[in-house]
């Protein structure tokens, strides 16, 4: 790495997001990773993914081995300007207890055919048992 590495507004960096061109942003560092997209074990579209917005807790939560994070080096391009990087959406799914009432409604229907319906099914082989030997 250079002492004198540019620096890159966000949008800059995230106008290289295609196959033939793809640059990532880890830890506040731009690399240009098109020439390791077919090389990634995870795929190309992993990276694709990741080329437009920040990649660091992306990185971070596959835990990528020391080997992986020195082979990045040769990738390196510059820095980003951290302060023009875009916020993440923080995506929670709701919890259970806020599920609507039809949805535990509709599961009590379910138990109940699946208790009735064996029985009907047993009741009615009795029924064609008693009636065919009346015949």
């Amino acid at each position: 790495m250079a002492s004198d590495s540019k620096v890159y507004h966000f949008d800059e960096v995230a106008q290289h997001k295609y196959k033939k061109d793809c640059w990532i942003i880890v830890s506040g560092k731009v690399y240009d990773v098109t020439p390791f997209l077919e090389e990634h074990p995870g795929g190309d579209e992993v990276l694709l993914l990741a080329a437009d917005r920040d990649a660091t807790d992306d990185f971070n939560d596959v835990g990528h081995s020391d080997s992986a994070k020195e082979m990045m080096e040769k990738y390196y391009v510059g820095e980003v300007d951290t302060s023009t990087i875009p916020d993440q959406p923080n995506y929670k799914l709701p919890a259970q207890a806020t599920a609507p009432q039809a949805d535990q409604s509709s599961g009590f229907v379910v138990k109940l055919i699946q208790f009735l319906l064996p029985l009907l099914i047993l009741g009615a082989a009795f029924a064609l048992q008693y009636y065919s030997k009346k015949k």
